[in-house]
């Protein structure tokens, strides 16, 4: 990539975003980096990149050993993310998300302390483990981006952004995430396996980079700056009504209620997928390429291997613009 692609852009850039010809080549130098960390998955990293870029938290549902923890350390890095991450168990509190007061005996005052929340990308590994009141912990602090403790409030750092990841259901010491929890992550997805060709290099002893030596490509400001180039490319009225009819007709569908923020979330990721296409508008094509991520994870009353099948129904069934 060329120098000035590679840049880390200044802090001021971030208020008025950047040429979407240039952001579009960025993004493209992200997904370059983390694959040379995470081989063979370039569709997980850019559906990845698309969920960050529309300002949105992502959750991450495949098997142990698949990738999900590396790929979410190597996008860290390649955005030059202050990077936390918590290991989810069955005896995890809230406070060890959040942080505490402690007492200071010299001082004879109470302290805050900190928790791995205090961050820009933080990494809820294996989230369906925690029990659901320290599952919780996290609702404040997806949605305001702060966090309540003691009476405090307290503002989280910019950008905050989430990724978790969980395990199939049927694997032992899980926990269901409440609809109000999934209805704050933008977008869900499987990274699934790399072909054969790839997991035979792996086997032969090729290994990818480790995400820690992966060189930032921009920085938090600029960031900033992708989303809000994308925040502010145009959406006609009539592709932002096809996005609504579309919601419509999968609650007619399947026995899901799509609330406002998806509704919201749907179309930020349309505006993130067009600017990775390297293009400077939305396209209907843009709506149905987001959807089915967007709203799978949503559809828990319905069984995971039938959930393909209905999106497809529903965008089958809804006019084009």
């Amino acid at each position: 990539m060329a120098a000035n692609v590679t840049r880390k852009l200044d802090k001021n850039s971030a208020a008025g975003g950047v040429d979407p010809v240039q952001a579009a080549a960025q993004l493209a130098a992200i997904a370059d980096a983390v694959s040379t960390a995470v081989l063979g998955r370039r569709m997980a990293i850019e559906t990845a990149l698309t969920c960050l870029v529309a300002d949105g938290h992502l959750l991450i549902e495949d098997v142990p050993g698949s990738g999900k923890t590396a790929l979410s350390a190597a996008l860290a890095h390649a955005m030059g993310l202050d990077f936390q991450r918590v290991q989810c168990t069955n005896d995890l509190l809230p406070a060890d998300i959040t942080g505490l007061s402690v007492f200071n005996r010299d001082s004879g005052s109470f302290a805050m302390r900190e928790g791995p929340v205090f961050t820009q990308l933080l990494l809820a590994d294996e989230l369906n483990r925690a029990p659901s009141k320290t599952q919780s912990a996290l609702l404040q602090a997806m949605e305001e981006r702060a966090v309540t403790i003691d009476r405090e409030t307290r503002a989280l750092p910019q950008p905050f952004l989430v990724i978790a990841t969980q395990n199939p259901s049927e694997q032992i010491g899980t926990f269901d995430l409440p609809e109000s929890q999934l209805d704050r992550f933008s977008l869900s997805m499987e990274i699934g396996r790399p072909d054969h060709d790839t997991q035979a290099a792996i086997l032969a002893g090729m290994r990818g980079h480790d995400a820690g030596t992966i060189p930032a490509v921009i920085d938090a400001a600029g960031l900033l700056a992708l989303q809000e180039t994308a925040r502010r490319l145009p959406v006609d009225d009539a592709v932002m009504r096809y996005a609504l009819r579309l919601a419509d007709r999968m609650e007619t569908s399947a026995p899901v209620s799509l609330s406002v923020r998806f509704r919201t979330q749907l179309v930020r990721l349309a505006q993130a997928g067009a600017l990775i296409a390297g293009r400077d508008f939305v396209a209907p094509d843009d709506v149905q390429h987001a959807f089915l991520p967007a709203v799978r994870h949503r559809l828990v009353r319905v069984e995971p291997s039938a959930r393909a099948e209905l999106v497809a129904g529903a965008i089958a069934a809804t006019d084009l613009p």
